[in-house]
């Protein structure tokens, strides 16, 4: 066992937001974009560093049509960490559940599945951890001061 398959890095079972949606075909990849940009305001107002990649096709589940990972920078690794996933299924879990709708004519089609883990809180803490030490303490970022009653973790 290396160190790559322990801590943050390797949780089989953590907490996280998800996001589901089910959408008409026509819509579905518009939804797709406002799941990934949600992701992304919230990486934003926790002013952490991140990136989104678009997944190719080797690197995403045969039942995706479409994946985006966001992944935010781990200053203690000097790597970036993915805490996001956002997938367009089109009909595949559509098709096992028989989600449908009746569309005009009459005809009875599938609808598209979407998910995402909004954020793998774990590795958000450690991120907020990392990337905001200062000599004096660790520095939250504005949208935590409501929640949190202090806007710095000092020693």
């Amino acid at each position: 066992m290396g160190a790559d398959v322990r801590g943050l890095n390797r949780l089989h079972q953590f907490d996280k937001v998800e996001i589901v949606q089910i959408s008409l075909p026509e819509q579905s990849y518009g939804i797709l974009e406002e799941m990934r940009a949600h992701i992304e305001g919230l990486l934003q107002k926790l002013e952490l560093p991140y990136r989104v990649l678009r997944l190719c096709g080797g690197d995403m589940s045969f039942t995706s049509a479409l994946t985006y990972d966001l992944e935010v920078w781990s200053a203690a690794q000097g790597r970036w960490l993915e805490v996001s996933s956002a997938s367009n299924f089109e009909t595949y879990q559509a098709n096992r559940l028989k989600l449908r709708y009746r569309a005009e004519g009459g005809k009875t089609q599938l609808l598209h599945t979407l998910n995402g883990s909004a954020l793998a809180l774990p590795r958000i803490v450690a991120a907020l951890l990392e990337n905001n030490q200062t000599e004096d303490g660790i520095n939250l970022p504005k949208a935590l001061h409501s929640y949190c009653g202090f806007d710095k973790i000092t020693n």
